[in-house]
């Protein structure tokens, strides 16, 4: 991930986003601010943003519309979400919430050492999952180069026992393989 990269915290009210930003700022990660939906899908879509929380009631997007277009979006849809909500626990939200894949629904006032618990280790994960990611896109690409190379061989001398037959190439289908016992 980005050294960049940070946690966005999205509020309506000036005091939940100070409130927030104290209660996160012992764990040393870059903090961003939004006060409203769109703001924060304009962040999410910069690229800059490895966790988002996210108040559900704001004015104009709610922050269910928000997770719904970042799910949709394939370079937003992994992105870990917590959803923040002052108006107690409600099955309906929860099960849309859960729905759409959010991380967690977190009721306010919050509770700063568990969110702390929470935003570290959704943070650190989704980083090595990243992380990940890039390591496996390296791998493939160092594996590519190769099988290219072995998928083509230079031509050979020719086995000295006449019987043997000649090697397919890697990645030889199984109806090449009837094919060539018949």
């Amino acid at each position: 991930m980005p050294s960049d990269t940070r946690i966005l915290i999205v509020d309506d009210h000036e005091d939940t986003l100070y409130a927030l930003e104290s209660a996160l700022a012992p764990l040393g990660y870059q903090l961003g601010r939004a006060t409203s939906g769109d703001e924060a899908l304009k962040q999410v879509l910069r690229g800059q943003v490895g966790l988002l929380l996210l108040d559900v009631r704001m004015p104009g997007v709610s922050g269910l519309e928000v997770v719904r277009y970042m799910r949709r979006v394939e370079q937003t849809q992994h992105i870990p979400v917590i959803l923040l909500t002052g108006f107690g626990a409600d099955h309906e939200l929860t099960t849309t919430a859960f729905g759409l894949g959010v991380a967690d629904l977190v009721l306010k006032p919050v509770d700063p050492w568990a969110l702390r618990t929470k935003v570290r280790y959704l943070y650190d994960a989704h980083r090595r999952h990243l992380a990940l990611e890039r390591e496996v896109r390296r791998l493939r690409a160092l594996t590519g180069e190769r099988t290219e190379t072995v998928a083509h061989p230079r031509p050979g001398l020719p086995h000295p026992d006449a019987r043997v037959p000649t090697q397919r190439p890697m990645g030889a289908h199984a109806g090449e393989l009837e094919k060539d016992r018949t």
